[in-house]
C-alpha cells in the first residue's frame, strides 16, 4: 500500500446507487488505512458503523430569511473549505456533478487563496448527465465542473460516450465501474423468509428502485400480470417514490393486490434478493444498473431493458435477457421462458453470480487508489 491519505467524500446520503457506492468506497478505503471524511447534509444511510478512520461532517443549511430557497451549494462550499483546511485533506472525491463537483471547484479556488492545493476527483453516476445535463440551463455549470476537476470517472462506457457526445469535455474521462462487496451478499435461500411471500410451488419475482418515472414501475406490474397468467408467482416491489401510487393503483385495477407486495424502503436487501428467482428492471435508462448487479451477486437471473450501461452488467443470453424500453410483451415472454425451463434458469443464475464477482470491490478499489495516488504525487512534484 502506498501513502495513507486523508480523503474527503461528498455524496448524497439517500437511498440510491451513487450514495451506496460512495459510502462503501469510503468504508473500504478506511479499512486500507486511509482517513475518510464524509461530507453531506445527512449521514449516508449505509454509514452505520463506527471506525476510528471514518468521520462525518454535516452540511448545515440554515433558514436565511433573505433567501427564498436554502443555498445548499454555498453551504457545501463553505463546509468543504472548512474540512479541507482543518482536517488537512489530501484529496476530495465528489459523486455527482451538481451540486457536488461545482461546489468542490469553488472550494478548490477559495483554498488556493490560502496556498492550499486540493485535487478533485469527480465521479459521474448518470442522472447528473442524462437528466440534469440535458437541461440547457445546467449544461454550462456541469461542463465547467467536469473540466475543472483534476480527474473524472464514469460508471460505464455507455455513460462515458453520452458525456463526451453531449458536453465539450477537455479532460480525459476514465471508466471505473460500480462495485459491490461480495461478502455482503448471500446465495443461500432463507426458506422461512421466502414462505412469508410465496408458496413452495410459486416463483418469486422482484423489483427494487426509487420508483421514479425513469424506472417504469408500471411496466413491472404489466410484465408480472402476463407472467402470472401462465405461471404461479408473486411479485415483490421494494423501494418507494413518486410512481409507487400509480403502480399500486394498477395492481388494484388488474386484480393483483394479493399477488403483489409493496414493501417500501428496506435497508438490507440482500436476503430479499437471495429468495428471488428473477429480478426485473425495465428502466428507461440505467447508466450502470447497480441494483441488477446486487441481484446477480445474490444468484438471481435478470430481465431488463438494454438502455444505457445495463447491457454491460446484464449480459444477453448469459446472465439474463434484454429488451427494448417499453417492450412489456417480450420481457414477459423472457421471464416465462426462464421460469418454465429450470435448467436454463439455473444456468443463468450461476452465470449471473460469476459475472457479478468481476465487479467485486477488490477488483475496482485499486483503480481509485491509483487515481488518488497519481494526483497526490503530481501535487507534491509542483
Amino acid at each position: 500500500m502506498k501513502n495513507k491519505l486523508k480523503i474527503g467524500i461528498v455524496c448524497y446520503p439517500t437511498y440510491g446507487g451513487s450514495g451506496v457506492v460512495a459510502t462503501e468506497l469510503g468504508i473500504a478505503l478506511s479499512e486500507q488505512g486511509h482517513e475518510v471524511h464524509f461530507i453531506s447534509y445527512d449521514q449516508p444511510f449505509r454509514l452505520d458503523l463506527f471506525s476510528e478512520k471514518i468521520y462525518y461532517h454535516e452540511v448545515a443549511v440554515p433558514d436565511y430569511p433573505l433567501f427564498e430557497y436554502a443555498p445548499y451549494e454555498l453551504n457545501l462550499t463553505s463546509k468543504l473549505v472548512d474540512v479541507a483546511m482543518h482536517e488537512k485533506l489530501n484529496i476530495l472525491h465528489v459523486h455527482y456533478a451538481i451540486p457536488h463537483a461545482s461546489a468542490a471547484v469553488n472550494a478548490k479556488q477559495i483554498l488556493a487563496t490560502y496556498g492550499i492545493e486540493l485535487p478533485i476527483v469527480t465521479t459521474l453516476h448518470g442522472t447528473d448527465i442524462t437528466l440534469l445535463g440535458k437541461d440547457k440551463s445546467f449544461k454550462p455549470v456541469i461542463e465547467y465542473a467536469i473540466n475543472m476537476s483534476d480527474a473524472v470517472t464514469v460508471v460505464s462506457e455507455a455513460l462515458r460516450k453520452e458525456t463526451l457526445d453531449y458536453f465539450n469535455v477537455k479532460r480525459e474521462i476514465k471508466t471505473v465501474p460500480n462495485f459491490i462487496d461480495m461478502s455482503l451478499y448471500q446465495q443461500k435461500v432463507d426458506h422461512k423468509l421466502r414462505s412469508n411471500f410465496a408458496k413452495e410451488e410459486e416463483f418469486l419475482i422482484t423489483h427494487i428502485s426509487n420508483f421514479r418515472k425513469v424506472k417504469r414501475v408500471k411496466d413491472v406490474v404489466k410484465i408480472f400480470e402476463k407472467v402470472n397468467k401462465e405461471i404461479p408467482s408473486k411479485l415483490l416491489m421494494i423501494g418507494d417514490g413518486p410512481e409507487r401510487i400509480k403502480a399500486e393503483e394498477l395492481c388494484r385495477k388488474l386484480g393483483l393486490v394479493k399477488k403483489v407486495k409493496f414493501l417500501g424502503k428496506l435497508r438490507i436487501i440482500e436476503k430479499m434478493l437471495a429468495i428471488s428467482d428473477v429480478f426485473v428492471l425495465p428502466s428507461e435508462t440505467e447508466s450502470f444498473g447497480l441494483v441488477a448487479l446486487e441481484a446477480m451477486a445474490s444468484n438471481t437471473a435478470i430481465i431488463s431493458t438494454n438502455s444505457g450501461g445495463i447491457s454491460e452488467v446484464n449480459i444477453e443470453g448469459r446472465t439474463g435477457l434484454l429488451s427494448n424500453v417499453g417492450d412489456v410483451d417480450k420481457m414477459a415472454k423472457d421471464t416465462i421462458l426462464l421460469l418454465k425451463n429450470s435448467e436454463l434458469l439455473k444456468r443463468f443464475k450461476s452465470n449471473a453470480l460469476a459475472h457479478a464477482k468481476s465487479f467485486a470491490l477488490k477488483n475496482v478499489l485499486p483503480k481509485y487508489n491509483t487515481i488518488y495516488q497519481s494526483l497526490c504525487h503530481a501535487k507534491k512534484k509542483k
